[in-house]
């Protein structure tokens, strides 16, 4: 028995978690008052990583009253196919898996997190998504800097081709920070989108593999692009370069029955020729948000430009898809600024919002998505939800009438 210690104190032991040591007692507590470990609850399954909706889980969302209905959908979790040695069994029927799951009131906002990233896991996750028949060609702008442009098109890009299409980044922003992300090279020394625009190299030549996500290709910036706004003012059909190379690729790959789906256009925070060519290129627009008043302004300010490309330069163009990007639901200038874009913007604003989210940021340090670096936090999920909205309403918009669903 150590010295000073009570009868009830019987021998010293390190607990879980953070290894503290600490005298077990018959009645369950400590001298150092941190508690001791609690019997395994035979109706509660473990908890991994990959059955968190969050990256920090509340006491609140471990405890042991949990109704029957959690342990049930807790075991529902579809699992990923990497992962063969999850006991978790597969089910096909999601829906009902997912409204298995209890409702979690707003006065406990963890473990609310938690059931909804455990609803998006379960419906979202390993899902086919719908292919277009004709490729779409969007452009993600918005001339306000630090609105999430390129983590917008580099996950989105990541989350279409995890759901069965075949997608094409082309990094437009002379900073290159698409092309790392996707983990391409953009030293000075490779060819590059620049050589395309300015040059008269095809677009195929210069086109390279994404080595995380399977059907994922990217078109890289270098350095070099910086300059291409003055090199291009001389250039006969300057708005259109760009144009012509993306139509000349997608023909050359649908002649050869590889067809690609998507085409991501990644543009500067500019207003300049690049922009203009990213405009007169697409037939879309993706414009994400941030849920800040200056983004307000500067989307204004967008569509005026936008309506210019398409009177002068490109009749097709339009606004299809809008992103709440940074959302904090803990803040009423969020719930504000995604309530006045809604209003203004019902047909064109996804329901899903991308919160701020430590993975998110880390994922371009290792060459990654967030997507492939944490595909279980909340930015991964948010992501893949707005990928799959995206695809599902274009499929509604464009099913001929009388078609099932």
């Amino acid at each position: 028995m150590a010295h000073g210690t009570t009868p009830d104190e019987e021998h010293l032991t390190v607990g879980p978690g953070l290894g503290f040591p600490s005298y077990a007692l018959r009645s369950g507590g400590s001298p150092l008052g941190w508690p001791s470990a609690m019997p395994a609850n035979p109706r509660r399954p473990d908890v991994s990583r990959e059955t968190r909706g969050t990256d920090d889980v509340s006491r609140e969302t471990s405890s042991d009253d949990q109704p029957a209905s959690a342990d049930v959908s807790a075991q529902g979790v579809v699992a990923s196919p990497e992962r063969a040695d999850d006991p978790t069994p597969v089910t096909d029927d999601r829906a009902a898996v997912a409204a298995a799951i209890p409702e979690v009131g707003v006065d406990t906002p963890l473990a609310r997190a938690v059931a909804t990233d455990h609803v998006k896991r379960i419906t979202l996750v390993g899902v086919d998504l719908p292919r277009p028949s004709e490729t779409r060609v969007l452009t993600i702008a918005n001339q306000k800097g630090g609105v999430g442009k390129t983590t917008t098109t580099v996950n989105i890009a990541a989350a279409l081709a995890q759901g069965g299409a075949t997608v094409l980044v082309i990094d437009l922003d002379p900073q290159g920070n698409a092309s790392t992300a996707l983990g391409i090279p953009h030293h000075a020394e490779i060819d590059s989108i620049y050589d395309v625009v300015v040059g008269s190299t095809p677009l195929g030549e210069v086109v390279a593999t994404c080595a995380d996500v399977e059907g994922l290709l990217c078109a890289p910036a270098t350095i070099d692009l910086a300059g291409a706004e003055i090199e291009l003012v001389s250039l006969v059909a300057r708005e259109s370069r760009l144009r012509r190379a993306i139509t000349a690729y997608i023909d050359e790959r649908r002649a050869s029955g590889e067809p690609i789906d998507y085409v991501l256009i990644d543009c500067p925070p500019s207003l300049g020729l690049l922009t203009v060519n990213a405009f007169v290129a697409a037939r879309e627009v993706f414009i994400p948000i941030q849920c800040e008043y200056y983004a307000l302004e500067g989307l204004s300010q967008l569509l005026k430009n936008v309506e210019l490309i398409k009177t002068h330069l490109n009749p097709g163009l339009h606004v299809s898809t809008i992103l709440l990007t940074m959302y904090d639901a803990r803040t009423r200038l969020s719930a504000q600024v995604a309530e006045e874009v809604r209003i203004h913007f019902p047909g064109e604003t996804l329901k899903a919002t991308v919160p701020r989210s430590v993975r998110i940021s880390e994922a371009p340090s290792h060459g990654q998505t967030v997507m492939t670096y944490d595909p279980n936090s909340s930015g991964a999920l948010s992501y893949l939800e707005a990928a799959t909205e995206m695809a599902q309403r274009h499929a509604a918009r464009t099913r001929p009438e009388g078609e099932p669903q």
